[in-house]
C-alpha cells in the first residue's frame, strides 16, 4: 500500500533504528517505548491484521521466531517478556498494518491499558 507508514519503513523510504531484517520482515524500535525494550516486528508484505493473513501463510510463525530471536540478543528471555497483537480500533490497533510488540525490561503488570 502507498500511503501505509509500515510499508514505507519496510521499504526504507521512512527512517527506522532497525534491530533486525530479514526477506519477510523488519524490527524497529518503538518511537513510543513503553519499556526499556520495546520493539515493532513487521511484515515487509502488507496486511491489514491478524485477520488478514491467508490461511497457511508462515508469517506468524516467521514473528514468533524473530521475537524469540530478539528476546535473547537483548536479555529479556529469563526476566519475561510481552508479545502483543493489537486488532481492529478497541483491540488498540492504529496503524493497519499487521505487527507485533514486544515489550520486556521491567515487570509489565496486568491487566494491560
Amino acid at each position: 500500500m502507498s500511503d501505509c507508514l509500515f510499508c514505507k519503513i519496510a521499504k526504507k523510504e521512512i527512517p527506522s533504528e532497525i534491530v533486525y531484517e530479514d526477506d519477510q520482515v523488519i524490527a524497529i524500535k518503538d518511537l513510543e517505548p513503553q519499556a526499556p525494550i520495546h520493539f515493532l516486528i513487521i511484515p515487509k508484505v502488507h496486511y491489514n491484521s491478524v485477520l488478514t493473513v491467508p490461511a497457511g501463510n508462515e508469517i506468524i510463525t516467521q514473528i514468533h521466531t524473530v521475537a524469540n530471536r530478539l528476546a535473547l540478543k537483548h536479555g529479556i528471555v529469563d526476566t519475561g517478556f510481552r508479545l502483543v497483537n493489537n486488532c481492529g480500533e478497541n483491540g488498540g490497533q492504529s496503524v493497519l498494518h499487521l505487527h507485533y510488540h514486544i515489550l520486556g525490561g521491567r515487570n509489565l503488570g496486568w491487566p494491560p491499558g
